[in-house]
């Protein structure tokens, strides 16, 4: 049993093993197939995506090398300016582009669709030529305004697009033609412009002789002599050396106001002075210019200086005309306010351009300023020259009132410097300083001509105050100019109060500064015997003192044609006239003079101070 027993248990052990074995056999063959079947579903994956990228790309390259019959009809027959066409003139570009491409790769489909393709880029390219072109000859009909067919254009830049893409001999002679186009209506345009805007111009402007220097009879002998006489002068004709209204030009109003039309002008009788001329022609460049230069840049696609290039192509012989015709008017002008005003139309001008970030006329104001800058240095010279040479005794009778050369130099100086101050130039302040020391010493000369002092501070006060009144109205307070001009009127106005009181008030004024003298030096004593003289001091001072200030006030009202400044130079004369009588009180209370029974005769000094400001002219 035992034997048995273990037969059996054996032989169940190794048929279980066996089984076991088989098991595991069965196993790693079912693992196998798995990894068999997970490689093929990869693989298939894999496959699938190929065959799907395949399938996307050539549907794209099936849909790109057909041509629809939408296409080829609607590039055929429709009309340029029909919506439809432009959309399918940009698919027309995709498909050229996209033929291109396989032509370099040798994709041999691309012959397929080559030959519809090119027949077609050559039917919308005819089609695009005759629709610009017919454009631009619209612009050569007289009274067109070329902006409105310009503004066409730019709805379809892309056709010039397709054409400097795909055909660049049309593209060239598009813009050829374009540019020769323009060329001629600008320059005709303002030449007949510039031509009928001299017609409006005043009819007598400045001359040679129109110098700050030159006496008023000089012109007029010559005329005289000449026959000319009686020719009328222009009422509307501004003076040569006065600002008037014309400074309003620079205000941003009339700045960039409408152009001038001449021929309303005309009908109206209208005239103007150069600068007004100027400005219109010049705000008139500035405005096309602008607009020529961005309709350039957008319709041509150019940029940097094929944008420059291309624009002096158009504009150039306009510009060129513009600065020979200047040159010609400006060689031969004397009217250096004019000049002065154009200088800053083209200054300002300049800075909208810049604000603008458009460069194309740079080179062309700088051009203008260096005719302009040179002409009116060499009219300021002319005139410093004029006033340096003048022979105070050819200018006619003496006069303390102000003269018409100070005048002149006044009225001229703030109008340079009023205008100069937004765009302040250091050569213009040299020229100005010049002109100044040169008047200075006119003035000098003519005021020693009188043969009193007393009419020669007369003279030189009525002329400094009347530069002081002119500069101080355009000018600014602090200008060198006012500052000069300021010094020289209260150091002469001090010098004649000082000369009016000497002859009614001398005597006392004389013994004031020479007891003050003692006084400092301790030696009062030296004039204690000099009761006499103290006596008559002080009774001739209480007796008269009353008519002497009605004489000097009558006689300083008389003298200055500038009543403020007359009650000014008064009521420092009366205040100079107290303080001495003060000093004087003050001497004689000195214990040299406490003795003198004159003493008591003395004004007393407030009652002096009251009475005399019932003296001082109420103006």
């Amino acid at each position: 049993m035992n034997a048995t027993g273990t037969f059996y248990r054996h032989f169940s052990s190794q048929r279980m093993e066996g089984m076991l074995s088989g098991f595991q056999s069965d196993l790693w063959s079912i693992s196998s197939e798995i990894q068999t079947l997970q490689q093929q579903s990869v693989s298939m994956s894999v496959r699938l995506k190929n065959r799907q990228a395949v399938r996307s790309h050539l549907s794209q390259l099936v849909d790109e090398l057909v041509v629809p019959g939408a296409m080829i009809s609607t590039i055929l027959d429709s009309p340029v300016t029909e919506q439809e066409f432009l959309e399918q003139l940009h698919e027309l570009n995709n498909k050229i582009n996209f033929a291109k491409e396989l032509s370099f790769r040798e994709t041999l489909a691309c012959s397929d669709i080559q030959d519809i393709v090119d027949r077609l880029k050559l039917k919308a390219v005819s089609k695009i030529r005759e629709f610009i072109l017919q454009k631009i000859y619209s612009f050569r009909k007289p009274m067109t305004n070329y902006q409105i067919p310009q503004n066409t254009l730019l709805k379809y830049r892309f056709f010039y697009q397709f054409l400097l893409a795909n055909e660049r001999t049309v593209a060239k002679e598009i813009r050829d033609e374009y540019v020769d186009t323009m060329s001629k209506i600008y320059y005709s345009y303002f030449k007949s412009y510039s031509s009928r805007l001299l017609k409006v111009q005043y009819e007598e402007v400045a001359d040679k002789d129109d110098l700050m220097g030159v006496e008023d009879t000089a012109k007029k002998d010559i005329l005289h002599k000449s026959g000319f006489f009686s020719k009328p002068s222009l009422k509307s004709r501004n003076t040569i050396f006065t600002l008037g209204q014309r400074g309003t030009i620079l205000s941003p109003a009339e700045l960039e106001g409408p152009i001038l039309v001449p021929h309303t002008a005309q009908r109206g009788d209208c005239r103007y002075p150069y600068e007004t001329l100027f400005r219109s022609q010049h705000f008139g460049l500035l405005d096309n210019g602008c607009r020529e230069f961005l309709f350039l840049c957008d319709f041509f696609m150019v940029t940097g200086n094929s944008a420059l290039d291309l624009f002096n192509c158009i504009m150039g012989k306009t510009l060129a005309m513009f600065l020979k015709s200047m040159s010609t008017y400006v060689s031969d002008c004397y009217d250096s306010i004019a000049i002065f005003l154009c200088i800053h139309i083209i200054l300002r001008f300049r800075a909208i351009t810049a604000k603008r970030n458009i460069p194309v006329l740079d080179k062309y104001w700088d051009a203008v300023l260096e005719l302009l800058w040179p002409r009116f240095e060499l009219i300021l010279e002319m005139n410093i020259h004029s006033i340096r040479s003048t022979d105070p005794q050819r200018l006619g009778v003496l006069d303390t009132r102000p003269h018409y050369i100070t005048r002149r130099y006044a009225e001229f100086s703030s109008a340079i410097v009023s205008i100069n101050q937004t765009f302040p130039n250091e050569k213009t302040h040299t020229l100005l300083g010049q002109l100044q020391v040169e008047v200075e010493n006119f003035v000098l000369k003519m005021a020693a001509e009188f043969p009193s002092r007393r009419d020669q501070l007369i003279f030189l006060i009525n002329n400094y105050d009347m530069l002081l009144g002119v500069l101080m109205e355009r000018a600014a307070d602090d200008s060198k100019e006012v500052e000069g001009f300021q010094q020289l009127l209260l150091a002469r106005t001090q010098e004649f109060i000082e000369e009016i009181l000497s002859a009614p008030f001398g005597g006392m004024i004389a013994f004031v500064k020479e007891a003050e003298a003692l006084m400092e030096k301790g030696q009062l004593d030296r004039l204690k015997n000099d009761e006499a003289r103290i006596t008559q001091l002080v009774r001739g001072f209480s007796s008269s003192w009353k008519q002497s200030v009605e004489a000097m006030s009558q006689e300083v009202m008389r003298s200055f044609t500038n009543f403020k400044n007359g009650t000014s130079i008064i009521q420092g004369a009366l205040t100079q006239l107290i303080q001495y009588y003060h000093g004087f009180h003050k001497v004689l209370s000195q214990p040299t003079f406490r003795a003198l029974t004159v003493r008591s005769e003395l004004i007393n000094l407030h009652h002096l101070m009251v009475e005399v400001k019932k003296h001082k002219p109420n103006f």
